[in-house]
């Protein structure tokens, strides 16, 4: 009878402390930041990669890089549904 709600009870106090995975502009900025001073970009290149990750787009491959990966290495693109 007690195990239940021990169990529940621990569940319950260890909830708060689990990492959260929504991430603020404040965060997100502060990380695109970091990546920019990293790779040491300044002006348009650091605008164009600060819009960029602000965007939330987190495709390794860019935009072309599906169409263009298959194109040039002999293998076609997947199908579409």
């Amino acid at each position: 009878m007690h195990r239940p709600v021990f169990i529940a009870a621990v569940l319950i106090a260890a909830l708060p402390s689990a990492p959260s995975f929504a991430v603020t502009a404040k965060e997100k900025m502060a990380t695109c930041k970091f990546g920019a001073d990293d790779q040491k970009l300044a002006g348009a290149a650091r605008a164009k990669f600060m819009k960029k990750c602000m965007a939330n787009k987190n495709d390794p491959r860019g935009s072309a890089g599906a169409a263009g990966a298959g194109a040039a290495g002999g293998v076609p693109p997947p199908p579409k549904n």
